[in-house]
């Protein structure tokens, strides 16, 4: 039954235990967080390289430019940075084509430029997260020429190499993510080699002991320059069926939160997340984790569009020795709505091993800018969300402005993804444009008079680092406060999360609690006004809202959420009703 107040119904709250502060705690969460290593209570910065900063003139980003800005990472309040790749590549995929693991491509920079990079991060106390690109290599690197050189090469098993049929069909009836079939016939001797992304992207067979080897000095060689970890790309994808069977007809549910065109066909139960896959990342693993020291932890996270629960779970390992993070892309898929938000962040909650740590991100280089899924005005109300969740954030370059994304003229298009399957609107140009720091000339990204690799936004006048550190109602101070409140308050760092029951379906309202603080977050993932009642008596103190215009106290029994608001308040002490 409903409460009413000035004719408006209102629903009845109560939270999901009947203790204020929910559940049962862990000794994780009991405690501040202080003993967490960085990537538990930290929050990571994603980067592409391309488009955060230029140093050079060339209208592309580059190492050099992600050092110049180490000052604003660490007033911004960020732990680590993840670069996107910067390898040496014919740029095919914008560097998720890899030529050589070992270098940094021209358009980068140097090795020099690296390491100094690197060094100024650690100066600003900033781990440093290398994206590592296991499933496929460029098929110009040394490794792929040789092994396509004659079917006797050393490295002929080291990539996957099929005669067709006797039919004279394809080896199998795998599909290329970016679409078309995922074989193409080499004419030096007359064998389909597999590529589950652009032709010019063979895949490694990680099954030949060699390859493997190779590749795991590669992660060797970026850990002895002292990287702190690894975000490893299509992580999923680095073991297929040993048999390379095909894959059936995909079922009437899509697992795929967009049309992916033919990819979207299958049932990729046997080019991907093979059970074997569990005892190679054990083996990557302990090699990581061979470099651990007490002052520079390593770390790994992996890209995994697994699509359950259970597989998502299994890959933190049956002892919490593959990833240290499967990456969760849930917040990427699910409808904007506060019943489908909480159903994920409970799914996560019950699969979660136990000593494990979630995880959330909500926009990056291969989805659409979050002010453009959600609208603008919900942008803030999203960073509050994705910055007060048990676990660790992901923050893409941008996203702390609000960036949203820009419409490309079908002459600017670069992306594979969307050339390659027109139609879908699978292209990522969009969202990877060019950071926007101040208001004039080239917006501070490259020299003026140079025409950068993709346009701005047209509002990046008003939209920049520049112009928001000056306006104290900014998404972007709103983000600042928010990563120096996960510093200062013991619960969002490492506390528990537990929902509040009873709302309208248009809010969503949690509590992070340690066993010495209590916080709790309301959000109105909506446009309109909405009132309802809370399970408490008496107030708590506002922390911080979307609007920056709540202080003090505030009831803690008769709550109004206002358009596209969200709220952080401390109710440590109070009372249930």
């Amino acid at each position: 039954m409903g409460f009413e107040a000035d004719g408006v119904e209102l629903c009845e709250a109560r939270p999901r235990n009947s203790d204020v502060r929910g559940v049962q705690l862990s000794d994780e969460q009991q405690g501040d967080g202080a003993a967490f290593p960085w990537w538990k209570r930290g929050v990571i910065y994603q980067i592409y390289p391309r488009s955060f900063q230029d140093s050079n003139g060339d209208g592309i980003g580059d190492l050099t430019g992600i050092a110049n800005r180490m000052d604003y990472l660490q007033w911004l309040g960020i732990d680590a940075i993840w670069i996107s790749p910067f390898f040496t590549s014919p740029m095919a995929d914008f560097g998720y084509d890899v030529a050589d693991y070992c270098d940094v491509d021209p358009i980068f920079g140097t090795l020099a430029d690296f390491d100094a990079m690197l060094a100024a991060a650690h100066a600003h106390d900033i781990n440093v997260i290398v994206d590592f690109v296991p499933n496929h290599s460029s098929d110009e690197h040394p490794w792929f020429q040789e092994s396509r050189s004659s079917k006797d090469s050393p490295k002929r098993d080291w990539y996957f190499w099929r005669p067709a049929k006797a039919d004279g069909s394809l080896p199998n009836n795998w599909v290329s993510a970016f679409g078309g079939p995922a074989w193409t016939l080499d004419e030096t001797t007359g064998e389909y080699y597999l590529h589950s992304f652009l032709a010019k992207q063979p895949d490694i067979n990680w099954r030949n002991p060699d390859a493997k080897n190779a590749m795991l000095d590669v992660l060797r060689f970026w850990l002895e320059r002292g990287v702190d970890g690894f975000r490893f790309d299509v992580a999923h994808s680095i073991m297929k069926h040993p048999d390379l069977l095909d894959n059936p007809p995909a079922p009437e549910q899509s697992y795929f939160h967009k049309d992916m065109g033919d990819y979207s066909t299958q049932d990729h139960i046997y080019d991907r997340n093979h059970p074997d896959i569990h005892g190679l990342y054990k083996e990557i693993r302990s090699v990581v984790d061979s470099y651990d020291t007490p002052e520079r932890p390593r770390f790994i996270i992996g890209e995994t569009h697994v699509f359950t629960g259970e597989e998502w779970s299994a890959l933190f390992g049956d002892g919490l020795d593959e990833m240290h993070m499967p990456a969760n892309f849930g917040l990427l898929k699910v409808p904007w709505t506060a019943p489908a938000i909480r159903d994920h962040i409970e799914m996560i909650e019950k699969f979660v091993p136990k000593g494990g740590w979630p995880n959330y991100v909500i926009c990056n280089h291969d989805d659409p800018r979050t002010a453009t899924r959600v609208g603008p005005g919900q942008a803030k109300v999203a960073m509050m969300l994705l910055l007060t969740l048990r676990g660790t954030p992901t923050i893409y370059n941008g996203e702390e402005l609000g960036m949203e994304n820009v419409e490309i003229p079908a002459e600017l298009e670069q992306d594979p993804a969307g050339l390659r399957v027109p139609g879908l609107g699978l292209g990522r140009d969009p969202e990877r444009t060019p950071m926007q720091w101040e208001a004039t000339g080239n917006f501070g990204f490259t020299a003026p008079g140079v025409t950068p690799w993709l346009p701005f936004e047209t509002v990046a006048a008003e939209r920049n680092v520049a112009v928001e550190q000056e306006n104290p109602k900014s998404i972007l101070n709103l983000t600042h406060e928010l990563l120096a409140l996960r510093k200062t308050h013991p619960a969002l760092a490492s506390g528990n999360w537990a929902a509040i029951d009873g709302l309208p379906e248009e809010c969503l309202v949690y509590t992070r609690t340690t066993a010495e603080q209590v916080l709790l977050v309301a959000l109105n993932l909506t446009d309109n006004e909405h009132q309802f009642m809370l399970p408490y008596t008496g107030t708590g103190l506002v922390v911080t809202s979307t609007g920056k215009d709540r202080t003090g106290k505030i009831s803690l029994t008769f709550m109004v959420l206002q358009p596209n608001e969200g709220i952080l308040i401390d109710i440590t002490g109070a009372k249930l009703a």
